[in-house]
């Protein structure tokens, strides 16, 4: 399979839906299709290329080696990511949780009433380093709370 150009379509799917999360008005129909078909859809690719893998469909191991993946070493796992499958995947995974929370940030910021400007740069964080998007916004939402006497 030319695993580079899957690898190319998560990224470029991911990139459009983190666009129209940032960008885009807020309108429910699209905020249901970054959730559906946005994460949705790379969760479904990463899920059937995962379960592909570890029923030995698709080889696994850097050198192309069948029988399934290995989980429970870090040998194994060195392996199924020195594979281009094993990238996408994790790629993949990457991408939709990161995606995921994300989506969680844009509709808690808009339900508390944050502007667009303070969300546009905590969701590129998100986008770019996904934990670190992640912490930023729990302390700025924490301080807005703390700030309005919520949690004496």
């Amino acid at each position: 399979m030319a695993w580079g150009l899957v690898f190319n379509a998560v990224n470029l799917a991911a990139l459009v839906a983190w666009a129209l999360l940032i960008l885009a008005p807020r309108w429910p129909a699209l905020l249901s299709a970054i959730l559906y078909l946005g994460i949705g859809g790379l969760c479904t690719l990463y899920a059937v290329l995962l379960i592909s893998v570890l029923v030995g469909v698709i080889p696994a191991g850097a050198n192309g080696s069948a029988g399934g993946a290995d989980f429970t070493t870090i040998e194994g796992i060195r392996a199924i990511f020195g594979s281009d499958v094993g990238v996408v995947i994790g790629w993949t995974h990457y991408l939709a949780f990161d995606l995921f929370v994300g989506l969680w940030i844009a509709r808690d910021a808009d339900a508390k009433f944050f502007s667009r400007w303070v969300q546009a740069p905590v969701l590129l964080a998100t986008f770019l380093a996904g934990p670190l998007g992640l912490i930023i916004w729990l302390l700025v939402r924490e301080r807005r709370a703390r700030a309005k006497g919520r949690f004496q």
